[in-house]
């Protein structure tokens, strides 16, 4: 059986501060309708639906101009839901990373291409995903696109697969802070020392830092994680809401989106900071 779990929100909270025009949500994901986009049956969870408008209405409260829909678990390979979201928010605003395996050939990727995606998503967290074998065939395949691949992995993931990571042909982008908890250790965790390593070769990653916080709200345990991957990568990190914050077990662990927004206002308080994470960075990584 798959576990539920709250939605996000319905109301959400405007920042502290004004965030930069073309400010870019760079990890979020639609779900549903359900009954015109079916779940996955290897689902490890089952989530409220979370349609563009709602998504739409948070952007408005945040100062959220562009977005990056990423291929959610409950989906599996079918990327239906993903592409069709892209074409609702406007190629001019929105980009796409789907989950496929070795059995997309170039022409079926090609035509991704076409919709708006330009990355590659392995998650090795909440699995019916693309197997962490296959990393290094994609790799080939995401270097002829010109795509990058994206990773959700465990810490130990990140310590394990480091030296592979490393010589991937194609653009890395690591997400959630290289999964790694701040009760695991934080900025002494090896898989977040891997994680800063990868950052120095070339890298990008995603400040996407509730889920790192043992600590919970206002996770302010996070902060040296998240200080010390854009003092390593400056140019190379970009930002994520998370929304709708799927497969958590309580409504009251749920983010408020604008609280997330001033979290990395305390992360990056330089106005040149905040320009480069949230605008100048995706617009070079997603290509707006």
């Amino acid at each position: 059986m798959t576990r539920p779990c709250p939605g996000a929100r319905a109301v959400t909270s405007r920042p502290h501060w004004q965030p930069p025009a073309g400010t870019t949500d760079c990890h979020m994901h639609i779900f549903g309708p359900y009954d015109r986009y079916p779940l996955s049956p290897g689902r490890g969870y089952t989530p409220p639906e979370a349609p563009v408008a709602a998504y739409r209405t948070m952007c408005d409260a945040v100062g959220i101009a562009r977005t990056v829909i990423v291929q959610p678990s409950i989906y599996g390979t079918d990327n239906a839901v993903t592409l069709d979201a892209v074409a609702a928010l406007g190629r001019d605003r929105a980009r796409a990373v789907v989950v496929v395996d070795d059995s997309f050939d170039l022409p079926s990727l090609r035509a991704m291409t076409d919709q708006g995606v330009c990355g590659l998503r392995f998650n090795a967290v909440s699995g019916n995903g693309t197997p962490l074998d296959q990393l290094e065939a994609l790799g080939e395949k995401l270097a002829v696109l010109g795509w990058h691949l994206q990773l959700y992995a465990h810490s130990a993931e990140m310590v394990a697969l480091e030296a592979v990571l490393a010589r991937l042909p194609c653009p890395l982008v690591i997400d959630h802070m290289g999964g790694v908890k701040t009760a695991e250790g934080g900025p002494d965790n090896a898989g977040f020392k891997a994680l800063i390593r990868l950052l120095e070769g070339g890298a990008w990653a995603k400040l996407c830092g509730y889920r790192s916080s043992s600590a919970g709200h206002p996770y302010a345990d996070v902060a040296g994680m998240a200080r010390a991957m854009i003092a390593a990568a400056p140019d190379r990190c970009v930002w994520g809401t998370d929304w709708p914050h799927p497969s958590l077990a309580t409504p009251e662990e749920v983010p408020d989106d604008g609280h997330l927004m001033d979290l990395l206002g305390e992360w990056a308080p330089a106005a040149a900071q905040r320009q480069a994470i949230l605008v100048d960075n995706p617009a070079r990584l997603y290509g707006f």
